[in-house]
């Protein structure tokens, strides 16, 4: 359970957030702050609230400014107005099980709210810029950013990509903190001991992995959209995407878009869309499904966009 503790002061996606809750996975700020951008609260009456609102429980309530949605035995969520995520806990819920709600589903939607375009996937920063690694889940995204840490790069963000139009529409990506998850196969692969890392609640075989070391902690231009997908070839293979075929995915690998028309946002994310691809270059890049390839990918990527040392 969630315990009601003093505030905690955190900063993520370039916001300072108070909180209820410990997020040991954020950056946490000793001084405290009397205004921050985010509040987290934990609200018991929150569920009998949602009940009261939702004609259909067990899906999300969506408004144009208050997004809620309820997971029995875990939590009901609420997020307002682009600064408030409230959460009820059940009784019996576990902590880390509802920390990976409000840093996944709650943050991508309170950052829909202030208009920073979310979108999922991983960061990573080359040459002063921003690249961003999208796919499905599964698809191997963190993975290929743990290869690209590997070779001396830095993470800005892993699961929600921060997308903020700054200096004439340009989109940066800001960072959000520095953290991935890693399924065991891939801590194996880079020689990395479970042992050392903690399992992420409900997945036995998957880990947080601090890189400290490796974040980097200022916004950076996004340059570059990354699609990776798994084929039955046997081969790497990487192509452009062009024109108006880059909306599709796109809109696709946007985090959380089924919230989007219910939050009155679509003119919004269109116009958002074509600032961003102005500014990018987009590949589809395809992967094996069997076997290690992460590090051969990095190789790809740099020479298909003649990034290399």
């Amino acid at each position: 359970m969630l315990d009601i503790k003093q505030k905690l002061i955190f900063k993520a996606f370039g916001l300072t957030i108070s909180s209820d809750m410990d997020l040991p996975e954020l950056i946490k700020m000793n001084d405290q702050l009397e205004v921050t951008d985010i509040e987290i609260l934990i609200d018991p009456e929150l569920t009998s609230l949602f009940f009261e609102l939702s004609d259909n429980p067990q899906k999300f309530l969506i408004k144009e400014n208050l997004i809620m949605f309820h997971l029995p035995e875990i939590a009901t969520f609420s997020i307002k107005e682009g600064r408030r995520i409230t959460v009820s806990p059940m009784i019996g819920a576990e902590a880390g099980e509802i920390r990976l709600l409000v840093l996944g589903t709650c943050m991508g939607a309170i950052l829909m709210q202030r208009g920073i375009f979310p979108m999922h996937g991983s960061a990573v920063a080359i040459n002063g810029k921003a690249y961003a690694i999208v796919g499905d889940s599964g698809a191997g995204k963190s993975t290929l950013a743990s290869a690209f840490l590997n070779q001396g790069y830095e993470l800005l963000s892993d699961d929600v990509i921060a997308v903020s139009l700054q200096e004439g529409n340009s989109p940066y990506v800001i960072p959000s903190y520095p953290q991935q998850k890693l399924w065991q196969d891939s801590l194996s692969n880079f020689g990395m001991e479970c042992s050392n890392y903690q399992s992420l609640y409900g997945r036995v075989n998957k880990y947080y992995v601090p890189v400290a070391a490796r974040y980097h902690q200022e916004p950076l231009p996004l340059t570059g959209v990354i699609e990776l997908v798994k084929s039955e070839a046997d081969t790497i293979e990487i192509r452009r995407i062009e024109k108006l075929s880059r909306f599709s995915p796109l809109f696709y690998h946007t985090y959380r878009n089924f919230l989007i028309q219910g939050m009155g946002l679509t003119e919004w994310h269109f116009k958002t869309s074509v600032c961003i691809l102005q500014h990018i270059k987009m590949f589809q890049l395809s992967r094996p499904v069997s076997g290690f390839t992460a590090p051969q990918l990095v190789s790809t990527i740099l020479e298909t966009l003649n990034l290399g040392e």
